[in-house]
């Protein structure tokens, strides 16, 4: 598998205190708010949405802080529903799985195993970046895991 080592992004984003099994919630809505954000303060989105996990391990009731933030042009000019920031530089693999959310275990389970049988050493980060996104046919869905690595 190939580490890379991806540049830093200029984000809008929004974070929260949750679960695994409390994602669902935040599916399109945060998303569609941040677009809208744009739209107002007239920012100009530079790239797909993206969830970023800080200490999520697979455990579906362990609490982990999830950012959902979106790549933008510059910092808002007036006062924004959403923060600003730049994601640092990202040390990860990255592995594409197509089709429904649902079934991204699937390709982590594939993954992480693998990553570990060649010797690395995770951190305590990752990332979804959802190049395309099809709430009527799931199937259609491309999503870009960015798996964080020490």
């Amino acid at each position: 598998m190939e580490i890379k080592t991806l540049p830093p992004i200029n984000v809008l984003y929004y974070s929260t205190e949750t679960t695994l099994k409390d994602l669902g919630q935040y599916v399109f809505n945060v998303a569609k708010q941040l677009y809208t954000e744009c739209c107002k303060t007239h920012i100009l989105p530079t790239g797909p949405v993206y969830w970023v996990y800080y200490g999520a391990d697979g455990n579906p009731d362990k609490v982990f802080t999830l950012e959902i933030a979106l790549p933008v042009n510059h910092p808002p000019i007036a006062s924004s529903l959403f923060k600003f920031k730049q994601l640092p530089a990202f040390k990860c693999i990255e592995a594409v799985h197509y089709g429904n959310w649902n079934e991204l275990h699937t390709t982590y389970a594939q993954v992480v195993p693998a990553l570990l049988a060649e010797g690395h050493t995770l951190s305590n980060c990752s990332r979804e970046m959802y190049v395309n996104i099809d709430l009527t046919h799931p199937q259609n869905n491309i999503t870009t895991l960015q798996i964080g690595v020490l």
